[in-house]
């Protein structure tokens, strides 16, 4: 479950599509919802940055085999909250050192931004 920290609004909203790579031979997935895919391009543990850092997120099968998700960020309300350690901050650099690790991904994708937000 995404946090509740939305006192003083959500802010940074993006949309993302994540496609799966395609070689010309390899046939690509058909997704029976959006947890199937999920679960295809991500591993637990960077689910679990998607759910403990963003305080608005849906996701979305596109075309049966992709997966678009819009997310949003709380803020901790603190002025002096140093901006990396605020939610968009955490969620940032928690992302980049799981795919630094090479613990994000379960299987490749490219992604590309939407201005088509979800919510």
């Amino acid at each position: 479950m995404t946090n509740s920290d939305n006192t003083f609004g959500t802010h940074n909203k993006l949309t993302k599509i994540l496609s799966q790579p395609w070689d010309g031979s390899t046939a690509l997935i058909d997704f029976a919802d959006a947890d199937a895919a999920k679960a295809h391009f991500f591993s637990d543990a960077g689910l679990a940055v998607f759910e403990e850092c963003c305080t608005q997120l849906q996701w979305a099968v596109v075309d049966d085999k992709k997966l678009k998700y819009t997310m949003a960020f709380g803020t901790k309300g603190d002025p002096s909250i140093d901006p990396s350690n605020d939610w968009a901050g955490l969620y940032n650099s928690r992302i980049t050192a799981l795919a630094d690790a090479g613990t994000l991904a379960k299987n490749g994708f490219s992604e590309e931004e939407s201005s088509d937000h979800l919510f």
